[in-house]
């Protein structure tokens, strides 16, 4: 009994960052971007653009990835008879989050999931991104030891909990059957993917094992800071021990803050971006990947907070906030990217955002009392 509540506990966490490392490290090496093996940011910015939301051609492609973690995680869910359809927790202000979210992490370019894949390549200007997501985390604790809430869910029709599983579902069909009603990326980061199929396997394992395992980046760093308990952060380490002797092993790892794959070099602006992006998966309860496997499990506010973020990812190539990669010129000049002034102001709106939900959302005197 002691040894399966130990598996349980730890050994179901720390399988499933190896199993994400491994899926990682082979979707690279099978046409997805370098150090993206998995980016939730990336990847729904991709289905953004695919499905017409935004017009940035490099960008398009329908990933299987994400099916297949929202497909993975209902799976895992029906099995272990946890599926659950509720929503009902403040859905508009979780949309607004999902979108703030959104928009923090393509001024990074990466999800929290990426960071510790960057980080696995050796790319140095994540550690800004690392360091801003922390501050972001703790700010979020603060809240949430001041009492911050966005109230309880409650318990809806199976039906409400399989819209974003049947929206995936719709995406698989139209990529597979109707490629013609989509857009895809001729050039640049969406058009570097993996064959669909293994694409979809793996986002299909690594959702079950996720669901299983209730790993979230942000939420492994609020449990150490709340409760001094590190089991959710070891899936953390676990991704990015594995990714690094990965690429290690590859001859892919290169220690450098230059010229790194879909990456840039403004580091003050990473770190605001990532900052963005804890606060509000605290706020939220979860990372973006824990939002994909909340959807799965029926959950209503956590598939709010999907569309939310398709709906950031939108925004902000429509209107120039994302960040662009460093590059090199013809002349061989080393051009450093980033985010330009309307992308400064945002990631600014989403602080002032940010803040009015968390002090809007902290307990009366009365309920204090």
């Amino acid at each position: 009994m002691e040894k399966t509540n130990w598996f349980r506990e730890h050994g179901m966490i720390l399988l499933t960052g190896v199993v994400i490392g491994i899926a990682a490290l082979v979707l690279t090496a099978h046409g997805n971007p370098g150090n993206m093996g998995f980016c939730i940011a990336c990847f729904l910015r991709d289905i953004a653009g695919a499905i017409g939301l935004h017009s940035a051609g490099k960008v398009q492609y329908v990933r299987p990835e994400i099916i297949g973690l929202v497909l993975g995680s209902l799976c895992a869910a029906l099995a272990a008879k946890e599926f659950r359809a509720q929503a009902g927790s403040s859905p508009a202000v979780r949309f607004l989050l999902g979108l703030v979210v959104m928009v923090g992490a393509l001024v990074f370019l990466g999800c929290p999931l990426r960071m510790v894949l960057r980080l696995g390549g050796g790319d140095l200007t994540a550690v800004a991104g690392l360091l801003g997501f922390l501050g972001g985390i703790l700010v979020g604790v603060a809240f949430l030891k001041k009492g911050f809430t966005l109230g309880r869910a409650r318990t809806l029709p199976a039906g409400e909990g399989l819209v974003l599983p049947g929206i995936m579902v719709m995406l698989l069909v139209l990529l597979l059957a109707g490629p013609a009603l989509l857009h895809f990326s001729e050039a640049g980061p969406g058009s570097m993917h993996a064959f669909w199929g293994l694409s979809l396997a793996a986002g299909l394992v690594v959702g079950a094992l996720c669901q299983r395992s209730r790993l979230c980046m942000a939420g492994g760093l609020r449990d150490v800071f709340l409760l001094k308990d590190f089991t959710l952060l070891s899936g953390f380490l676990a991704i990015w021990i594995t990714v690094t002797l990965g690429n290690l092993i590859l001859h892919k790892y290169d220690l450098s803050a230059l010229s790194q794959p879909v990456a840039h070099s403004q580091y003050l602006w990473s770190f605001l971006g990532m900052a963005a992006v804890g606060w509000g998966s605290i706020l939220l309860g979860g990372c973006p990947l824990r939002q994909l496997i909340l959807a799965g499990e029926g959950n209503g506010d956590s598939a709010v907070t999907v569309l939310g973020m398709l709906v950031g990812a939108a925004v902000s190539h429509n209107f120039s906030l994302a960040g662009n990669p460093d590059s090199v010129a013809e002349d061989g000049t080393y051009v450093i990217g980033g985010i330009g002034t309307s992308g400064k102001v945002a990631v600014i709106l989403c602080f002032a955002i940010l803040l009015a939900v968390a002090l809007t959302h902290l307990p009366g005197k009365e309920e204090k009392a």
